[in-house]
């Protein structure tokens, strides 16, 4: 679904992506881990518009989207859950939804996604008048990935979902996500710094060390690979 070809991202005179090679097969989560500044939401925001790449390619269903506006990817096909996931604080779960829905012109189609993001995350129905800033950070992350859903997309770009989440809600949107991917055949590229969950939801996964790919493989074969272990699992 999506092939990313010698992708070259500078900031200013500072190089984030050297040349990276990746590829996320439809139907599948796809991780990337790797430390700080590894360049891997330098990666998503290249995909989503966000950053215009100096060189290579981004192929999205065989074609070439690098450089594209946001809303045009977004119109494409492709969303995201930011880091820090980036709620609209001052607006009601219910009004957060609706903008992620802003490209659907039609009623009954987002009121179906509605549906849908409500019976993916209970939570957010019982709290849809509620102001987003009042959440708390395991509700804002639910909201922020239900936020994605409405633009319905085929491939979704979660930018570390666990980010200062306790351990219980970990388990619990991690959970979600293995649910999007097998029962909306959702097509997910996964950040996250968390790399021994990450690696045991994912079907793929690619190391980034310093804006390079260093590693790359079946999750389950990188879980055991002994500079995988050492560097991020804690092994």
């Amino acid at each position: 679904m999506l092939e990313i070809k010698n992708l070259v991202v500078n900031y200013g005179a500072i190089t984030a992506l050297h040349g990276i090679w990746l590829s996320v097969p439809a139907g599948k989560i796809v991780t990337l881990i790797g430390a700080n500044g590894a360049g891997k939401t330098t990666t998503l925001k290249t995909i989503s518009g966000l950053l215009k790449p100096q060189n290579g390619e981004i192929l999205y269903s065989d074609k070439n989207i690098a450089g594209l506006p946001p809303h045009q990817i977004v119109a494409r096909g492709i969303s995201q859950s930011p880091e820090g996931r980036m709620i609209f604080a001052n607006l009601t779960v219910m009004e957060n939804l609706h903008l992620g829905a802003y490209l659907q012109k039609d009623k009954e189609t987002v009121r179906r996604e509605l549906d849908r993001v409500f019976v993916l995350f209970p939570r957010l129905k019982e709290r849809e008048k509620q102001i987003a800033g009042t959440l708390s950070g395991g509700e804002q992350q639910m909201l922020a990935i239900g936020r994605a859903l409405m633009s319905r997309p085929k491939l979704l770009l979660l930018d570390e979902p666990s980010l200062g989440l306790a351990p219980l809600l970990v388990k619990t949107i991690f959970e979600k996500i293995v649910e999007i991917n097998r029962e909306q055949g959702l097509t997910i590229l996964l950040v996250e710094q968390n790399a021994n969950l990450a690696l045991e939801i994912s079907h793929f996964g690619f190391v980034l060390e310093t804006g390079k790919v260093v590693l790359q493989g079946d999750s389950k074969e990188l879980r055991q690979n002994p500079k995988v272990k050492s560097a991020y699992l804690g092994g």
